[in-house]
């Protein structure tokens, strides 16, 4: 279960969640870790709604803290959302076996969230031996379509030789 991050001790929250993520690492991680592996994740409150065959679906419930000027959800969290899910598709897709980084990430906005959760539906359109691409529909607690993401990794190792 996610522990909600302590706003008043942010160095205590990510020092838990270093170490949490340490544990996993060592005792085999879920894919239900995956959306709260690195602290920053943590940090904006992401979670695992489920996973689907081509994908998963990660949320986070909207905070004050989280919200612009204007009163709706910050656009870099809406994009950490979304680079988060097609991250978190790839993990599960490999098994944890790949490491891999973010090359591009293009996000078109379509509407403001100020209130309930927001949601990211990755699908992984293309696994290639170095460059995969996902794509992300980003909802509202009402299920309106809020903005649409694509996201480009980069594969940094060499698969392992198949026996």
């Amino acid at each position: 279960m996610l522990e909600s991050p302590d706003l008043d001790n942010p160095k205590e929250t990510v020092t838990k969640a270093k170490n949490n993520r340490r544990h996993k690492a060592t005792a085999g991680a879920t894919t239900r870790d995956f959306p709260t592996w690195h602290a920053f994740n943590h940090l904006l409150g992401f979670e695992l709604v489920r996973v689907h065959r081509d994908g998963l679906t990660i949320q986070c419930q909207v905070r004050p803290e989280l919200l612009n000027s204007a009163g709706a959800v910050h656009g870099g969290v809406t994009a950490s959302l979304a680079d988060a899910a097609v991250g978190s598709a790839l993990q599960h897709h490999f098994g944890g076996t790949r490491r891999f980084t973010t090359v591009e990430l293009k996000i078109n906005y379509f509407r403001p969230v100020t209130e309930g959760r927001l949601r990211a539906r990755s699908r992984l359109v293309r696994i290639g031996s170095r460059i995969c691409v996902g794509q992300v529909d980003l909802s509202d607690g009402h299920r309106r379509s809020v903005g649409l993401a694509i996201v480009t990794y980069m594969l940094l190792d060499v698969p392992p030789a198949a026996s």
